[in-house]
């Protein structure tokens, strides 16, 4: 029964991260546009995608003791990735839709994702905590598909904001 809630979450996680790539994908070719409606739905799968993952870290059924140290550099990698994403929201106030200026102030000063650098931080830290092994190689593929997320919009930005490969040399990520 265990294991297979277990590899129920595991199924929820990469379902969800094929509809986020997808609807990136489709947005980037310009076939849907970020609406509000498009708003609410990625919001939902994404709320669906932690939750899963979470608890997916936590029920890891391929579990090992780890020591302590990190356990606690999992923790701060963890607290980290709260803080950038968070940070990177409250700056742009958005996760969608976005038709301001470049912004590069606040945490966008130093690093030009950082709410997808967040999203990369709690993934690789939060199976740490727990000592979960399969979550822990899982989050190399999440990990390569926040980087292609990233990628994709890279590309939006340079269309859309002349300056902003100057930008991009003095930032990270």
């Amino acid at each position: 029964m265990y294991k297979n809630v277990f590899f129920c979450l595991v199924a929820i996680c990469v379902i969800t991260h094929i509809i986020r790539t997808s609807y990136e994908i489709l947005k980037h070719k310009k076939i849907i546009t970020a609406n509000n409606l498009s708003f609410i739905i990625i919001l939902i799968n994404m709320l669906i995608l932690w939750g899963s993952w979470f608890a997916l870290c936590i029920l890891d059924v391929f579990k090992v003791g780890i020591p302590v140290i990190l356990r606690y550099a999992g923790i701060v990698l963890f607290v980290s990735g709260i803080i950038t994403f968070l940070w990177g929201l409250f700056t742009i106030k958005t996760l969608e839709s976005y038709d301001g200026a470049l912004i590069t102030s606040g945490i966008y000063r130093k690093i030009r994702h950082p709410m997808y650098f967040g999203f990369i931080l709690w993934s690789v830290g939060f199976p740490v905590i727990w000592g979960a092994v399969f979550s822990f190689i899982l989050s190399f593929l999440f990990v390569g598909n926040i980087l292609y997320w990233r990628y994709l919009e890279e590309k939006e930005l340079q269309e859309r904001f002349p300056e902003y490969n100057a930008y991009k040399r003095t930032t990270l990520f």
